[in-house]
């Protein structure tokens, strides 16, 4: 990774920044929840660490369309609730069925299935009210695109249609554009959710929000052909997860389809494609930019 780009910003001072912010705003976003075992499990996961790339996208957006970063802390926060959601349920045994996550036991592992599928949901509907009840100063037309904006990523249309395509797609050879229609779904819907969000809370034109479109479309699939290469290339040490587990579960990644190489020059395209969009806002963009390029140089 790039610590410096254009104009001297210092990008892994940013990620390091919002990192922590958002480590924060995350440790208190959990009240008193009863039993003390649900709360014990949904922090055990969405404390467990990470890169927070949606929040931080999220709160980078927000930026860039003129906002107060600090008003989109609050979806930035559900971003990373539904995300975690998503891994949780993503490894349980009638999913992916793994057993490590972030460098450690995943949360069935620790606290069993079903309170883990229910940490999950907790977690899940705790991301709207983070939106819908803790975000003092967003107008509510504002506040009521981005819950239409999350519900799309999160439901149907984006990580669970991707996640039963991808279910059914175990074990049998499937084409370029059902991997891509996984991908979008799976990983890009709630990528480019992050983007947009933000970009809604700061009241953006149609313009800049058509251009992140189209960025966080870019940058969704360019990150999970990333993803799809370290599981071949990268050690379980590295990843924090299980390496190899799209070879055991015999399912069709874009190396298998393309090859290593071709995949990374797929992924570059990508990336440029998603710079080349945000030209005309080059000057404020510089941590979408920075975000973009850090997908693929990325270890983990």
């Amino acid at each position: 990774m790039t610590a410096v780009v254009a104009n001297g910003f210092d990008f892994s001072q940013y990620l390091e920044a919002g990192r922590l912010k958002v480590e924060q705003a995350l440790d208190s976003s959990l009240g008193p929840e009863r039993p003390e075992s649900l709360r014990e499990a949904m922090r055990y996961s969405l404390l467990a660490g990470g890169k927070r790339l949606r929040p931080i996208l999220c709160l980078a957006s927000c930026e860039l369309a003129g906002g107060d970063a600090s008003l989109a802390l609050p979806t930035a926060t559900a971003l990373e609730m539904i995300h975690t959601m998503s891994l949780i349920h993503d490894d349980l045994p009638a999913m992916d069925n793994d057993d490590l996550r972030r460098g450690r036991p995943t949360n069935h592992k620790v606290y069993g299935d079903a309170t883990a599928i229910l940490a999950g949901d907790a977690l899940l509907t705790r991301a709207f009210e983070m939106v819908a009840l803790r975000s003092p100063g967003v107008p509510a037309e504002r506040l009521l695109k981005v819950i239409g904006e999350l519900s799309l990523a999160a439901g149907a249309p984006g990580l669970v249609g991707g996640q039963i395509v991808d279910l059914a797609s175990e074990g049998v050879e499937v084409d370029l554009d059902t991997l891509e229609y996984i991908h979008l779904h799976k990983t890009g819907a709630l990528l480019q959710a992050s983007v947009l969000s933000g970009a809604l809370i700061a009241g953006a034109d149609d313009t800049l929000l058509e251009a992140l479109r189209t960025y966080s479309r870019a940058i969704g699939l360019a990150f999970q052909i990333i993803d799809d290469i370290l599981d071949v290339t990268a050690s379980s040490e590295v990843l924090g997860k299980t390496a190899g587990k799209d070879l055991t579960a015999d399912k069709t990644t874009y190396p298998k389809l393309l090859g290593l190489e071709e995949s990374k020059a797929r992924a570059e395209s990508l990336v440029k494609e998603a710079c080349g969009v945000l030209k005309p806002w080059s000057d404020k963009a510089q941590p979408l930019l920075a975000l973009a390029g850090y997908i693929t140089s990325r270890d983990r």
